[in-house]
């Protein structure tokens, strides 16, 4: 029997293993640390615009306590950061079994991850990688607490085998997911999907951690965008459009009141815990493009150098491991704008 196995207990993969416990997916969580052994022991507080519940969970902080089957799917829901290290303690875990998959490097994968660098990670280990582009509003920022304001659906999700096209497992993963609840379709060129994705996350989630005139943080963040679109002209990649989605979503939006409140996105959200951050992989992974391919990205180099030093141990805000301190506030517009117009004039 098919089981998805969620990997990372945060806002996308526990609010993922709460939508499969409650529509009969067999599933099981993986996480690490207190988040997971809070949901072991209590389950998670679920929040939604319809209610809340609480909801236990099939969750692991080992995995020894399963054994892998051929028919498992990996879906690696934690930060891009962290999935590289994801992905090597789960390849070679052995697949008992007559089917092809020896160990878990044969088993298909999906990655759900914001960029477009986590298909390319996750296939130095694994042969079928599955990308996936997902519009969940949630927000974990309390201890076992997982907050979805997407209504009347959680989330929008589209699925594509990387590097691209479609097959019957890309159909049979999105219907699971039309099955947990989602609006979830497969599409053949998830490569355009995830870029259209990356240009918004660029757009808004770095900028969310600066503050000062609306006018200014909005300049900055169409000079974001702008930079994000010049690199995949240059890539010969043309972002999807909303309208060539296959469903039709104008009824689904983010529920007033719902908990889930605009400039939280998930990079706030992580430094409000004082977890790592993801801008090295949005804002830094257009800067990477930008080199690769002869584009200068000076407003995403700078918003992404201000908060790589920023979070440096001794720096107002950095603890003393090289983390955040609990906070979000990181920094004002204006000296970002000098930065820009600095590395722009080296360029």
């Amino acid at each position: 029997m098919k089981r998805y196995l969620i990997i990372g207990a945060g806002a996308i993969g526990a609010s993922l293993a709460a939508q499969f416990e409650l529509n009969g997916i067999p599933y099981r969580l993986f996480g690490r640390g207190e988040q997971i052994r809070h949901i072991q022991a209590h389950g998670i507080r679920y929040v939604r615009p319809e209610g809340t519940r609480s909801i236990r969970l099939q969750a692991c902080a080992d995995r020894s306590e399963l054994a892998l089957t051929q028919h498992d799917r990996l879906i690696f829901t934690t930060k891009t950061q962290d999935l590289e290290r994801a992905c090597a303690d789960w390849a070679w875990l052995p697949v008992p079994g007559d089917g092809p998959a020896r160990t878990a490097s044969g088993l298909p994968v999906l990655t759900p991850q914001n960029g477009m660098a986590a298909e390319r990670i996750a296939l130095r280990w694994f042969g079928q990688v599955y990308g996936a582009s997902v519009n969940t509003p949630a927000r974990y920022t309390e201890l076992g607490q997982i907050v979805v304001g997407g209504d009347p659906e959680p989330g929008l999700m589209v699925v594509g085998r990387f590097p691209q096209g479609e097959d019957t497992l890309t159909a049979e993963i999105a219907a699971d997911l039309c099955q947990a609840g989602y609006l979830a379709e497969a599409q053949p060129d998830i490569l355009r999907w995830k870029a259209a994705k990356l240009i918004n996350s660029v757009r808004n989630n770095a900028l969310d951690l600066f503050e000062g005139p609306a006018g200014l943080l909005q300049a900055y963040a169409a000079e974001l965008a702008q930079e994000a679109m010049a690199v995949f002209g240059a890539m010969g990649i043309a972002p999807a459009r909303a309208q060539e989605r296959r469903q039709r979503v104008p009824h689904w939006g983010i529920a007033p009141g719902c908990g889930i409140e605009p400039g939280q996105q998930s990079t706030w959200q992580s430094l409000a815990r004082g977890a790592s951050h993801e801008v090295d992989f949005l804002n830094g992974e257009v800067v990477l493009l930008g080199r690769l391919h002869g584009v200068a990205t000076p407003f995403n180099q700078a918003i992404q150098q201000a908060i790589g030093q920023l979070c440096q141990p001794g720096s107002a805000q950095g603890d003393s491991q090289g983390g955040v301190q609990k906070g979000v506030c990181l920094g004002q517009v204006e000296p970002l704008f000098a930065m820009a117009r600095e590395l722009a004039a080296r360029a």
